[in-house]
């Protein structure tokens, strides 16, 4: 039997239940409502109070490196400082050496003022107190409830971290890739630099710059009206490291030749100096040494001038380094031997009219075609190389290198080449292109005479650049010209033995001798250009170029002094040359000579 009590209890249950349910059922039609029937409007209501955002993320630029590896640029990371105004100027709590909050006598935190945070800030930072305090006085002038300046733009590892310690919450800082360069200023005119902004601005940072070059990423989100990062919508491109580049470059052998230039160069008191150090078989460059040379870390500390390679953007008369070419070409279009003969005063008036001197005045002389070149005569040149025509003369010089460039692509390359064609050479002309005037080359160009002479005949391309390694694990090696065979063989063996016996028998063979090895060197003084269309009185350029060993040549050696002016002759790069001669032989444990060099006639 029901009783009374027992049907108000269930009334109550099923009027309690059909209130849940019409609650429910409201918020099931207002879900709907908000979901389907408005969404669009409260989906545009909610990106009014949403924010966008994107944070860059960046690649690491790619590495330069020696042959060996050697890191001689990297990335590193510099910092934004950045602060919020408006909560600077309200000071932040002052704490104890206990750690916790100091208080005043009404319990209230004791705050550090402004001007003290202003000062701490200043002290890493490099500014003053003044600066800093300014800075954020201008932004608030500008908008008084501004949360953004600028402190210091590219601040160090060291500097961010010192002012991550002072714990001032209105700090915070964007990060950036920057460039370090560990040995700094070693081969500093050939590695280059890059600007504060990362931008590459010289020498291999700029020339490399499509294999170093990172790509940036990004990461993308929204974040409510209260800043919070709304979960789901980030979304991540991943940045993209640059590629390392690997030179030909050894960089210690090139720390040790920049020092040694830099004391000759000092000692002959010449505008600048350079040796550049050449690998016979193969055209890679191993050194290119130079005064003065910039520190990639602080380019600003340097000339303008000297912020680049010098040695690979000047251009000069070669003079006597260039009497090989005329003997090679003789010996292949005239038939002549290395004991050909010619009748040599110190002073001859040419069928032409044209009057050639040599540099020093000595008797008439019957002199072979090595004493030419062991005596360096330019009247004996001029008549060997007269007995080839002005034109088939040319074209072996183009063979060599005059007017083609030098396969490095470098920057700021000078425009070399001859003054005239051959069919329009001058009466004075037609003689001096037989010792290295009337055209211009580069110093990579006379190393590159040598090293074909050194190498069978075969001129090889420069190279300076081995390869570029992606990110990817994937290496390219550039393309390089094929090589050439500019002389036959046995032409470029007799050239060498008499470049041989220059170096045996020579004025200057006692002063750079080096005992147990034989070499094949050649000088060269080159009159520098007035800008007036003629010559600087008593002022040259003046070189020494060699290879060694010369029974099986491994490297070729070039030293160069622009105007020298305690000794204005090539005699000033004797102690030079046969320095970094013997450090090269040294550091790559070339072995001596077995046998001495074999004397060839020097006159008849």
């Amino acid at each position: 039997m029901t009783t009374r009590v027992t049907r108000s209890q269930r009334r109550r249950t099923v009027v309690a239940l059909g209130v849940v349910l019409l609650v429910l059922s409201l918020f099931v039609v207002r879900l709907f409502d908000i979901q389907v029937v408005n969404a669009a409007e409260h989906v545009a209501e909610s990106q009014k109070l949403a924010t966008g955002a994107k944070q860059t993320l960046y690649g690491a630029r790619g590495e330069i490196v020696d042959t060996n590896g050697t890191v001689l640029a990297s990335s590193t990371t510099r910092y934004d400082v950045q602060i919020d105004p408006t909560l600077a100027v309200k000071g932040i709590p002052k704490v104890g050496d206990d750690g916790k909050t100091v208080k005043d006598a009404d319990d209230k935190p004791v705050l550090v003022p402004w001007p003290e945070l202003a000062d701490r800030i200043a002290a890493v930072t490099g500014q003053s107190s003044a600066d800093v305090q300014k800075i954020v006085a201008d932004a608030l002038a500008k908008d008084a409830s501004s949360q953004y300046a600028t402190i210091k733009r590219y601040v160090s590892t060291e500097e961010y971290r010192a002012l991550a310690d002072l714990k001032l919450p209105f700090l915070y800082y964007d990060k950036h890739p920057a460039r370090t360069y560990p040995d700094g200023a070693v081969a500093g005119n050939i590695v280059g630099f890059t600007g504060s902004g990362g931008e590459p601005l010289e020498g291999i940072e700029s020339l490399q710059d499509q294999c170093l070059a990172s790509e940036e990423g990004s990461v993308t989100y929204q974040k409510g009206a209260d800043g919070v990062i709304i979960p789901g919508t980030e979304k991540t491109t991943a940045a993209v490291d640059g590629g390392t580049v690997k030179l030909t470059i050894d960089a210690d052998l090139q720390w040790y030749l920049q020092q040694l230039i830099s004391e000759e160069t000092a000692h002959y008191q010449a505008d600048w100096g350079g040796i550049i150090v050449m690998e016979v078989k193969t055209g890679k460059i191993r050194a290119i040494a130079e005064t003065k040379t910039v520190d990639p870390n602080d380019p600003g500390a340097s000339a303008t001038d000297d912020r680049g390679s010098r040695l690979l953007r000047v251009s000069y008369e070669p003079g006597s380094t260039f009497k090989p070419v005329t003997a090679a070409t003789a010996i292949e279009q005239a038939g002549l031997t290395p004991t050909s003969s010619v009748l040599t005063p110190d002073r001859m008036q040419f069928p032409n009219g044209a009057v050639i001197n040599d540099s020093e005045n000595h008797p008439t002389e019957n002199l072979t075609l090595t004493g030419g070149l062991v005596q360096s005569s330019n009247v004996a040149m001029s008549q060997f190389g007269s007995l080839v025509s002005p034109e088939v003369r040319q074209q072996y010089l183009e063979k060599f290198g005059v007017g083609g460039g030098d396969a490095l692509g470098w920057s700021g390359a000078p425009k070399a080449g001859f003054s005239s064609d051959a069919k329009n050479w001058d009466n004075q002309t037609y003689y001096t292109t037989t010792f290295g005037q009337a055209f211009t080359v580069t110093p990579t160009q006379v190393v590159s005479v040598f090293q074909t002479i050194a190498n069978g005949g075969v001129r090889l391309p420069a190279q300076l650049v081995e390869s570029c390694t992606k990110a990817d694990g994937t290496v390219v090696t550039p393309t390089e010209p094929d090589p050439v065979q500019v002389i036959q063989p046995q032409t470029a063996s007799e050239v060498s033995q008499m470049l041989e016996n220059v170096y045996a028998q020579g004025t200057l063979a006692s002063d750079i001798n080096i005992p147990g090895y034989r070499l094949g060197v050649k000088t060269g003084t080159a009159q520098v250009p007035d800008g007036k269309g003629g010559y600087k009185d008593g002022l040259y350029i003046t070189s020494l170029v060699g290879f060694a060993p010369a029974e099986d040549p491994q490297y070729v050696v070039l030293t160069l002094f622009d105007e020298p002016k305690t000794n204005r002759m090539s005699s000033a790069n004797r102690s030079v040359f046969k320095k970094a001669m013997m450090q090269v032989l040294t550091h790559y444990r070339v072995m001596p000579s077995n046998q001495a060099t074999p004397l060839l006639p020097v006159t008849q």
